[in-house]
Protein backbone atom coordinates (compact mmCIF):
# COMPACT_ATOMS: atom_id res chain seq x y z
CA UNK A 1 0.00 0.00 0.00
CA UNK A 2 1.50 3.47 -0.85
CA UNK A 3 1.75 5.92 1.08
CA UNK A 4 1.00 9.90 0.64
CA UNK A 5 4.45 10.78 0.25
CA UNK A 6 4.63 8.47 -2.16
CA UNK A 7 1.75 8.80 -4.09
CA UNK A 8 2.55 12.57 -4.23
CA UNK A 9 6.17 11.90 -5.74
CA UNK A 10 4.41 9.37 -7.90
CA UNK A 11 1.83 11.62 -9.07
CA UNK A 12 4.60 14.91 -9.57
CA UNK A 13 6.92 12.64 -11.65
CA UNK A 14 3.44 11.73 -13.86
CA UNK A 15 2.59 15.67 -14.06
CA UNK A 16 6.63 16.25 -15.07
CA UNK A 17 5.87 13.95 -18.01
CA UNK A 18 3.32 16.07 -19.19
CA UNK A 19 5.17 19.26 -19.15
CA UNK A 20 2.61 20.60 -16.85
CA UNK A 21 4.17 23.67 -14.82
CA UNK A 22 5.17 23.18 -11.13
CA UNK A 23 4.49 19.62 -11.06
CA UNK A 24 5.30 19.47 -7.41
CA UNK A 25 3.08 22.01 -6.29
CA UNK A 26 0.21 20.85 -8.89
CA UNK A 27 0.81 17.17 -7.34
CA UNK A 28 0.36 17.93 -3.95
CA UNK A 29 -2.91 20.25 -4.48
CA UNK A 30 -4.69 17.50 -6.66
CA UNK A 31 -3.95 14.93 -3.79
CA UNK A 32 -4.84 16.90 -0.80
CA UNK A 33 -7.78 18.19 -2.53
CA UNK A 34 -8.92 14.52 -3.66
CA UNK A 35 -7.86 13.41 -0.53
CA UNK A 36 -10.08 16.50 1.51
CA UNK A 37 -6.67 17.84 3.05
CA UNK A 38 -5.01 20.90 3.22
CA UNK A 39 -1.32 21.57 2.24
CA UNK A 40 -0.42 21.60 5.52
CA UNK A 41 -2.46 18.64 6.44
CA UNK A 42 -1.10 16.81 3.66
CA UNK A 43 2.48 16.92 5.11
CA UNK A 44 1.61 15.79 8.51
CA UNK A 45 0.10 12.87 7.12
CA UNK A 46 2.74 11.89 3.97
CA UNK A 47 3.45 8.75 5.84
CA UNK A 48 0.23 7.28 6.29
CA UNK A 49 -1.13 4.43 3.93
CA UNK A 50 -3.64 5.63 1.19
CA UNK A 51 -6.58 3.04 0.93
CA UNK A 52 -7.59 1.98 -2.45
CA UNK A 53 -11.04 4.25 -2.20
CA UNK A 54 -9.06 6.93 -1.68
CA UNK A 55 -6.27 5.73 -4.29
CA UNK A 56 -9.21 5.70 -7.23
CA UNK A 57 -10.55 9.34 -5.84
CA UNK A 58 -6.86 10.37 -6.39
CA UNK A 59 -6.24 8.65 -9.69
CA UNK A 60 -9.14 10.38 -11.25
CA UNK A 61 -8.49 13.89 -10.39
CA UNK A 62 -4.54 13.39 -11.49
CA UNK A 63 -5.96 11.25 -14.97
CA UNK A 64 -8.21 15.23 -15.88
CA UNK A 65 -4.76 17.51 -14.86
CA UNK A 66 -3.11 14.96 -16.95
CA UNK A 67 -5.14 16.02 -19.70
CA UNK A 68 -4.27 19.66 -19.04
CA UNK A 69 -7.42 20.20 -17.41
CA UNK A 70 -6.54 23.48 -15.01
CA UNK A 71 -5.99 23.25 -11.66
CA UNK A 72 -8.65 25.53 -10.81
CA UNK A 73 -11.19 23.90 -12.58
CA UNK A 74 -10.45 20.63 -10.89
CA UNK A 75 -10.30 22.20 -7.24
CA UNK A 76 -13.49 24.08 -8.38
CA UNK A 77 -12.37 27.56 -7.23
CA UNK A 78 -9.65 30.36 -6.63
CA UNK A 79 -8.29 32.81 -4.74
CA UNK A 80 -8.63 36.32 -5.95
CA UNK A 81 -7.99 39.48 -4.13
CA UNK A 82 -8.91 37.39 -0.78
CA UNK A 83 -11.74 36.17 -1.93
CA UNK A 84 -12.99 32.24 -2.74
CA UNK A 85 -13.94 32.72 -5.79
CA UNK A 86 -16.03 29.15 -8.04
CA UNK A 87 -14.25 28.79 -11.22
CA UNK A 88 -15.30 26.57 -14.21
CA UNK A 89 -15.82 26.50 -17.84
CA UNK A 90 -17.95 29.40 -17.88
CA UNK A 91 -15.68 32.29 -17.02
CA UNK A 92 -11.74 32.87 -17.61
CA UNK A 93 -9.75 31.81 -14.77
CA UNK A 94 -9.18 34.93 -12.29
CA UNK A 95 -5.12 35.53 -12.65
CA UNK A 96 -2.47 37.38 -10.94
CA UNK A 97 -2.26 39.91 -13.60
CA UNK A 98 -6.57 40.97 -13.07
CA UNK A 99 -5.62 41.23 -9.40
CA UNK A 100 -3.05 43.58 -9.87
CA UNK A 101 -5.26 45.63 -12.39
CA UNK A 102 -7.88 45.71 -9.14
CA UNK A 103 -4.52 46.80 -6.91
CA UNK A 104 -3.69 48.94 -9.40
CA UNK A 105 -7.35 50.41 -9.38
CA UNK A 106 -7.25 50.90 -5.59
CA UNK A 107 -3.86 52.79 -5.69
CA UNK A 108 -4.81 55.37 -8.16
CA UNK A 109 -8.75 55.97 -8.43
CA UNK A 110 -8.35 58.83 -5.68
CA UNK A 111 -11.37 59.23 -3.86
CA UNK A 112 -13.39 55.89 -3.15
CA UNK A 113 -15.90 55.87 -6.06
CA UNK A 114 -19.86 55.41 -5.36
CA UNK A 115 -20.79 54.18 -8.82
CA UNK A 116 -18.24 51.38 -10.41
CA UNK A 117 -19.26 49.46 -13.90
CA UNK A 118 -17.08 46.43 -14.55
CA UNK A 119 -17.01 45.28 -18.44
CA UNK A 120 -17.05 41.67 -19.12
CA UNK A 121 -17.62 40.70 -15.52
CA UNK A 122 -16.56 36.63 -16.22
CA UNK A 123 -16.37 34.84 -12.39
CA UNK A 124 -17.63 38.52 -11.00
CA UNK A 125 -13.86 38.51 -10.06
CA UNK A 126 -12.70 42.52 -10.72
CA UNK A 127 -16.67 43.65 -9.72
CA UNK A 128 -16.59 41.53 -6.56
CA UNK A 129 -13.20 42.59 -5.38
CA UNK A 130 -13.95 46.06 -6.26
CA UNK A 131 -17.49 45.61 -4.19
CA UNK A 132 -14.75 45.09 -0.93
CA UNK A 133 -12.52 47.54 -1.68
CA UNK A 134 -14.76 50.03 -1.54
CA UNK A 135 -17.41 49.27 0.70
CA UNK A 136 -19.42 52.73 0.02
CA UNK A 137 -19.72 51.68 -3.51
CA UNK A 138 -22.71 50.40 -5.75
CA UNK A 139 -21.10 47.76 -8.72
CA UNK A 140 -22.79 46.98 -11.93
CA UNK A 141 -20.96 44.40 -13.47
CA UNK A 142 -21.97 43.30 -17.03
CA UNK A 143 -21.50 40.40 -19.68
CA UNK A 144 -22.88 38.92 -22.87
CA UNK A 145 -22.74 35.54 -21.50
CA UNK A 146 -25.74 34.07 -19.80
CA UNK A 147 -23.60 31.43 -18.14
CA UNK A 148 -20.62 33.91 -17.28
CA UNK A 149 -23.28 35.93 -14.78
CA UNK A 150 -24.65 32.84 -13.62
CA UNK A 151 -21.30 31.96 -12.23
CA UNK A 152 -21.04 35.43 -11.42
CA UNK A 153 -24.31 35.35 -9.14
CA UNK A 154 -23.01 31.75 -7.39
CA UNK A 155 -19.48 33.94 -6.44
CA UNK A 156 -21.36 37.17 -5.23
CA UNK A 157 -23.84 34.94 -3.26
CA UNK A 158 -20.96 33.31 -1.82
CA UNK A 159 -18.86 36.38 -0.85
CA UNK A 160 -22.21 37.76 0.44
CA UNK A 161 -21.93 40.51 -1.91
CA UNK A 162 -25.36 39.92 -3.93
CA UNK A 163 -26.44 43.25 -2.33
CA UNK A 164 -24.12 45.51 -3.64
CA UNK A 165 -23.37 44.01 -7.00
CA UNK A 166 -25.85 44.23 -9.82
CA UNK A 167 -25.33 42.04 -12.79
CA UNK A 168 -26.78 42.09 -16.07
CA UNK A 169 -26.66 40.99 -19.71
CA UNK A 170 -25.01 43.32 -22.56
CA UNK A 171 -22.78 43.37 -25.46
CA UNK A 172 -20.22 45.86 -23.10
CA UNK A 173 -21.90 49.28 -22.41
CA UNK A 174 -24.91 48.41 -24.75
CA UNK A 175 -27.67 47.92 -22.37
CA UNK A 176 -26.01 50.83 -19.91
CA UNK A 177 -28.96 53.52 -19.71
CA UNK A 178 -27.88 56.69 -21.94
CA UNK A 179 -26.96 59.85 -19.29
CA UNK A 180 -25.58 57.15 -16.81
CA UNK A 181 -22.40 57.58 -15.51
CA UNK A 182 -20.29 55.88 -12.99
CA UNK A 183 -16.85 56.99 -11.47
CA UNK A 184 -14.72 54.29 -12.32
CA UNK A 185 -15.14 51.59 -15.61
CA UNK A 186 -13.40 48.51 -15.50
CA UNK A 187 -12.62 46.07 -17.77
CA UNK A 188 -10.52 42.83 -18.69
CA UNK A 189 -11.99 42.12 -22.05
CA UNK A 190 -10.97 39.65 -24.90
CA UNK A 191 -7.23 41.05 -26.16
CA UNK A 192 -5.56 38.07 -27.83
CA UNK A 193 -4.92 37.27 -31.65
CA UNK A 194 -6.13 34.56 -32.63
CA UNK A 195 -2.74 33.48 -33.34
CA UNK A 196 -2.30 34.31 -29.33
CA UNK A 197 -5.00 32.47 -28.71
CA UNK A 198 -4.10 29.40 -30.94
CA UNK A 199 -0.51 29.36 -29.40
CA UNK A 200 -1.66 29.26 -25.47
CA UNK A 201 -1.07 26.56 -23.23
CA UNK A 202 -3.58 23.75 -23.33
CA UNK A 203 -5.34 24.82 -20.07
CA UNK A 204 -6.39 27.82 -21.72
CA UNK A 205 -6.91 26.82 -25.62
CA UNK A 206 -8.98 23.78 -24.44
CA UNK A 207 -10.89 24.71 -21.35
CA UNK A 208 -11.38 28.31 -21.65
CA UNK A 209 -14.06 30.16 -23.49
CA UNK A 210 -12.95 31.63 -26.32
CA UNK A 211 -14.91 34.13 -26.43
CA UNK A 212 -13.40 35.80 -23.80
CA UNK A 213 -9.67 35.68 -24.75
CA UNK A 214 -9.77 36.84 -28.62
CA UNK A 215 -10.88 39.76 -30.06
CA UNK A 216 -10.66 40.82 -34.21
CA UNK A 217 -8.33 43.22 -35.16
CA UNK A 218 -5.69 41.22 -34.22
CA UNK A 219 -7.04 41.46 -30.28
CA UNK A 220 -7.75 45.20 -30.39
CA UNK A 221 -11.49 45.31 -31.24
CA UNK A 222 -12.88 44.89 -27.88
CA UNK A 223 -10.26 47.71 -26.42
CA UNK A 224 -11.18 50.32 -29.12
CA UNK A 225 -14.83 49.74 -28.72
CA UNK A 226 -14.86 50.14 -24.55
CA UNK A 227 -12.19 53.12 -25.37
CA UNK A 228 -15.07 54.87 -27.37
CA UNK A 229 -18.24 54.10 -25.43
CA UNK A 230 -16.62 54.48 -21.88
CA UNK A 231 -15.87 58.29 -22.71
CA UNK A 232 -19.44 59.29 -22.18
CA UNK A 233 -20.28 56.89 -19.45
CA UNK A 234 -17.19 58.34 -16.87
CA UNK A 235 -18.58 61.03 -14.55
CA UNK A 236 -16.19 63.77 -13.84
CA UNK A 237 -13.35 62.73 -12.21
CA UNK A 238 -13.92 59.35 -13.22
CA UNK A 239 -11.40 56.94 -14.09
CA UNK A 240 -11.14 53.84 -16.80
CA UNK A 241 -8.70 51.31 -16.36
CA UNK A 242 -8.25 48.51 -18.94
CA UNK A 243 -6.05 45.23 -18.66
CA UNK A 244 -4.66 44.97 -22.06
CA UNK A 245 -2.65 42.49 -24.75
CA UNK A 246 0.67 43.10 -25.84
CA UNK A 247 1.63 45.73 -28.49
CA UNK A 248 -2.02 47.96 -27.69
CA UNK A 249 -0.71 50.94 -25.85
CA UNK A 250 0.18 53.36 -28.56
CA UNK A 251 -2.70 52.54 -29.99
CA UNK A 252 -5.00 52.52 -27.29
CA UNK A 253 -3.65 55.72 -25.83
CA UNK A 254 -4.43 57.27 -29.31
CA UNK A 255 -7.73 55.61 -29.74
CA UNK A 256 -8.51 57.36 -26.03
CA UNK A 257 -7.38 60.75 -27.45
CA UNK A 258 -9.35 60.93 -30.39
CA UNK A 259 -12.40 59.59 -27.18
CA UNK A 260 -11.83 62.95 -25.33
CA UNK A 261 -10.22 61.69 -22.94
CA UNK A 262 -7.57 64.57 -20.89
CA UNK A 263 -4.96 62.08 -20.04
CA UNK A 264 -3.60 58.29 -20.23
CA UNK A 265 -0.96 56.07 -19.27
CA UNK A 266 0.52 52.80 -19.62
CA UNK A 267 1.15 50.68 -16.17
CA UNK A 268 3.46 47.86 -16.01
CA UNK A 269 3.15 44.22 -14.60
CA UNK A 270 5.11 43.07 -12.11
CA UNK A 271 7.01 41.58 -15.57
CA UNK A 272 7.61 44.62 -16.63
CA UNK A 273 5.42 44.39 -19.51
CA UNK A 274 2.89 47.41 -20.51
CA UNK A 275 -0.08 45.44 -19.26
CA UNK A 276 -2.80 48.15 -18.36
CA UNK A 277 -4.25 51.75 -19.75
CA UNK A 278 -5.82 54.36 -16.95
CA UNK A 279 -7.61 57.37 -18.72
CA UNK A 280 -9.33 59.86 -17.73
CA UNK A 281 -12.38 62.24 -19.34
Amino acid sequence: MLTVLEVVKKTSEFFASKAIESPRLNAELVVGHALGLTRMRLYLEFERPVGEAELAAVRELVRRRGRREPLQHIVGHTEFFGLTLKTDRRALIPRPETELLVETIVARVGAPPARILDLGTGSGAIALALARAFPGARVTAVDSSPDALALAAENAASTGLSDRVALAESDWLGAIAKGETFDLIASNPPYLSQEETEAAAPEVRQYEPAGALTAADGGFADLERIARASAAALAPGGMLALETGAGHHARLISVLREAGYSRSESVADLAGRDRFVLAWP
